[in-house]
């Protein structure tokens, strides 16, 4: 089996050994198949690739993957199986995982090519300094797991790369700025595609700047926090200490400059 990522936008992009993998596999599984298809058409008529007759496309997508897995043999593996998401590294944000877990599981020959990937390549346009970054995924949509979330994103203590709907880029912009208004991020729209923007600066300065404009696809970097000191203590020591919940999140508030009472909220739901 092997996990092929395939281009975040622009289909140059795409290497010839994920081409060859392609072509020469007899089920690909696919996130989607009509996105799957058409990327296949297109290689076929703009770099001339012979494909193998036959081949079976199969569904696997995020609702479906642990019930589909629960279903397999061992023995599917036999074929020339592949598996692709509809843009980006399987397994980022996309399925995958739980295919090489089973894998694993079941002694099954398992190979990750290397590929486009939204989130490193947003992290090094980003120009902020230092080699840690930690990936967040997607924000809860809403409620009080999205705020502990964000929360958990601005202290870090290490440049954090999130995931982030144009339909809810607004609302995270203007809750940067309530939470933290000096704090900079920097956003990467439609990365390798033909709209493709940087913008950087505090999120009133980026709000400004998109002027109400937020359609596209948008990976978001939060420079680390400034009150992160890896010689102090840490939060995980402070958990460790016999204290009351508030008295903790009173302790953490003070080394990652964090909201107390989110602090105090986001500990009770630890």
């Amino acid at each position: 089996m092997q996990l092929v990522p395939t281009p975040i936008g622009n289909i140059s992009d795409i290497s010839l050994r994920a081409i060859e993998a392609l072509s020469e596999a007899d089920i690909l599984l696919c996130e989607d198949t009509r996105v799957t298809k058409k990327l296949i058409h297109i290689l076929k008529e703009r770099y001339n690739t012979t494909f193998k007759e036959n081949q079976k496309f199969t569904s696997l997508h995020s609702h479906n993957e642990t019930d589909f897995i629960q279903k397999l043999v061992p023995s599917f593996f036999d074929k020339n199986v592949i598996y692709v998401s509809d843009a980006g590294m399987p397994g980022i944000s996309d399925p995958g995982q739980e295919l090489v877990k089973y894998a694993q599981e079941n002694s099954i020959e398992y190979d990750v090519f290397p590929g486009a990937n939204a989130l490193l390549t947003a992290f090094v346009a980003s120009g902020f300094v230092g080699t840690k970054m930690l990936f967040w995924g997607f924000l809860p949509h809403k409620g009080q797991d999205r705020a502990v979330s964000l929360q958990g994103a601005l202290n870090s203590g290490f440049t954090t790369i999130i995931y982030e709907s144009p339909h809810r880029l607004e609302k995270f912009l203007n809750e940067v700025k309530e939470e933290n208004s000096l704090r900079k991020i920097f956003l990467a729209k439609e990365l390798s595609k033909k709209y493709q923007n940087y913008f950087f600066g505090t999120a009133r300065d980026i709000l400004e700047k998109l002027s109400n404009n937020f359609r596209g696809e948008w990976v978001v970097v939060i420079e680390a926090s400034a009150y992160h000191n890896e010689s102090a203590i840490s939060q995980n020591d402070i958990l460790k200490l016999d204290l009351p919940k508030k008295t903790q999140a009173k302790l953490i508030s003070k080394i990652t400059g964090e909201n107390t009472k989110i602090c105090y909220k986001r500990l009770l739901s630890l």
